[in-house]
């Protein structure tokens, strides 16, 4: 279980720019990205209550997600979909809420929830939010665009560092979006 690539953006886009380190301060998240903050900083959010706290100061996907989307005729590289840290062999999406992700020697995000895909999946390439919003055999919704968290513990990140899952003690509470 390794980090793949990190990115951020000072401003509100839909991409990020990979780069070769973030930085993640505790309580805030990513140093110089426009989500960083104790309160919320998505706009829809700070439309709705800009005082609630900030459940999504890191987003995380899981490279294999992007792999899919290959297969299915996608071009979609680290970044592009908004992710700070792109992950390989970590089963992000089956984690409980409250699982701690340890990045490299010293970061710790607490997993809040599930990425929520929005229509500017859409608008970034036709099709692709079907391919990240599936249905199970129940009808219900399966997010598949990553997950967000909270920085616990600050720390550089950078491309080849070792993910460590510690799950939180049970009974475990599965993700819902956020």
């Amino acid at each position: 279980m390794r980090v793949e690539s990190v990115s951020a953006a000072p401003g509100h886009t839909f991409s990020k720019a990979v780069l070769p380190a973030v930085r993640l301060i505790a309580g805030v998240g990513v140093e110089g990205d426009a989500h960083a903050g104790a309160t919320v900083k998505h706009r829809s959010r700070v439309r709705q209550d800009p005082t609630q706290p900030n459940l999504r100061q890191v987003h995380l996907i899981h490279a294999e997600l992007l792999d899919e989307l290959a297969a299915q005729g996608f071009t979609v590289r680290p970044g592009d979909l908004g992710e700070n840290v792109l992950t390989r062999g970590v089963e992000l999406l089956g984690l409980p809420r409250g699982a701690q992700l340890h990045l490299g020697p010293e970061a710790v995000v607490e997993v809040t929830g599930l990425r929520n895909p929005c229509a500017q999946i859409e608008a970034f390439q036709p099709g692709l939010l079907r391919a990240v919003l599936d249905t199970d055999a129940q009808g219900n919704p399966v997010r598949k665009a990553g997950v967000m968290g909270v920085v616990l513990r600050g720390g550089e990140v950078r491309p080849g560092d070792a993910v460590r899952v510690v799950l939180p003690a049970g009974p475990h509470r599965p993700l819902d979006r956020v």
